[in-house]
């Protein structure tokens, strides 16, 4: 545990260092806007689609692996709206908290970190996490949000969040890397160089990013917050474990790199698209902003946790 601790702590001290870059105002929100869309657009992409292309497809893709996230993740979901449906919520602040309790940083923060910890081998089960994350349920959210304001799903709707994949760097990094994959074409060695250098720039950046970005949270209902965050750091990755190791079995490593994930905390894209719909986004800011302080306990105990099983 304490040496699962120490090699997390670097990736959380660069976090601090961006938190207090942008709470002194060294760092203004203009920059984090900035370095963030430098990381999506350019680093993170370079990362992803280098090890998309360069891994064999065989190696990449595990259905029983996306099947099991898939349901351990909904599980989640479901619980989460469920509880604010009882509350009283209306659907579209319903899917917003539910969003929160089962979306997490996997590709600012838990690409990077993993990679390091389980090495490259760990790229293959994020990057799957990672497209489930952003195919399902970042177009759940649209379906969910639209058709709660308008009363049933729409032809806009579907061009929206058609759009919104295509648009996504992520998304495109990671198809165009899988079908270079695919093809079994080499990547050409000056390209391989030029993705590698770009591509280092993601974690430093991704990092720093999250730091600065956080500065600008705030902490309003607490108890909200902090339900949604234990339901992000404690309940999804249980969920995510029961799916992977017994309903649907997968290899002890891939299952530890996507309970690893789903056990990082709640994705600041969860909080921008809050505030573009303008539905609760003091409550999506405060628990992204405690479950990414309380990560830097619970990631190396469900780490330490899920060895031991």
């Amino acid at each position: 545990m304490v040496e699962i601790f120490l090699r997390t702590l670097p990736f959380f001290a660069i976090i601090g260092l961006g938190y207090w870059a942008g709470r002194s105002r060294f760092f203004s929100q203009d920059a984090t806007a900035y370095l963030t869309k430098f990381v999506f657009f350019f680093a993170l992409s370079a990362l992803l689609f280098r090890f998309a292309a360069t891994l064999p497809f065989a190696e990449i893709f595990n259905a029983r692996l996306v099947a099991g996230y898939l349901l351990g993740t909904m599980a989640v979901y479901v619980l989460a709206t469920a509880i604010a449906r009882f509350r009283g919520l209306d659907i579209p602040t319903a899917a917003v908290e539910a969003q929160c309790a089962a979306i997490g940083n996997v590709g600012f923060l838990g690409l990077p970190m993993l990679a390091m910890l389980f090495t490259e081998a760990a790229i293959g089960p994020v990057m799957l996490v990672l497209t489930v994350d952003l195919v399902v349920f970042s177009s759940l959210i649209v379906i969910l949000i639209n058709g709660g304001r308008d009363g049933g799903l729409s032809a806009g709707t579907i061009r929206l969040i058609g759009l919104g994949l295509i648009k996504n760097p992520m998304i495109v990094s990671i198809s165009a890397g899988l079908a270079w994959s695919a093809l079994a074409v080499p990547v050409p060695e000056p390209l391989n160089d030029f993705l590698t250098i770009l591509g280092g720039a993601a974690t430093p950046g991704a990092l720093f990013a999250i730091g600065a970005s956080l500065a600008s949270k705030s902490a309003e209902r607490v108890q909200i917050a902090a339900w949604l965050s234990f339901c992000k750091l404690v309940v999804h990755p249980a969920c995510v474990a029961v799916a992977l190791i017994w309903l649907v079995p997968v290899d002890a490593f891939s299952a530890t790199v996507a309970i690893a994930a789903a056990a990082l905390p709640v994705a600041g894209n969860v909080y921008m698209l809050a505030a573009h719909y303008e539905i609760a986004p003091h409550r999506a800011s405060a628990a992204i902003l405690l479950s990414t302080v309380a990560s830097m306990l619970s990631v190396p105990l469900v780490i330490a946790w899920v060895g031991i099983l």
